[in-house]
């Protein structure tokens, strides 16, 4: 296992971005459901019942999905003020902007450099040019 707490990977350089927060986000979106909750809170704010009928799901699992994102500062929650037991999800804007710098950070082409592996095959290739021969 590597190390992630500098965010130095195997002496490489360090990463653009906190490593640790990228993996968090990375594990919340990639679950199926809550890719869903947020493509549909894009559209707008959306109560636990509008997202139940939406995906199917019973309110205690949007309760537990939206907690996840609500942890990542990506969803926002409003209680209803004339009836507390309604629930509103909305995105967090700013949450969202920070997220797409992340990604485009972190995943930014231009980050690609070219290098040559130390070891293995490719590593150990010696060209003959490089090579100096003793005439006899």
């Amino acid at each position: 296992m590597f190390e992630l707490s500098d965010g130095n990977i195997f002496g490489v350089n360090p990463s653009p971005v906190p490593i640790e927060r990228l993996i968090a986000q990375l594990k919340a979106l990639a679950n199926p459901k809550r890719l869903q909750m947020i493509h549909l809170l894009m559209e707008g704010v959306h109560c636990n019942c509008e997202l139940g009928d939406a995906l199917d799901m019973a309110p205690n699992l949007i309760s537990h999905h939206m907690s996840i994102l609500r942890d990542l500062g990506l969803v926002e929650m409003e209680r209803d003020v004339v009836d507390g037991r309604w629930v509103y999800f909305s995105i967090n804007e700013a949450a969202l902007a920070e997220l797409n710098q992340t990604y485009q950070a972190f995943f930014n082409p231009q980050r690609i450099r070219p290098r040559r592996p130390m070891c293995g095959p490719q590593g150990s290739v010696v060209t003959l040019d490089s090579i100096a021969f003793d005439h006899v």
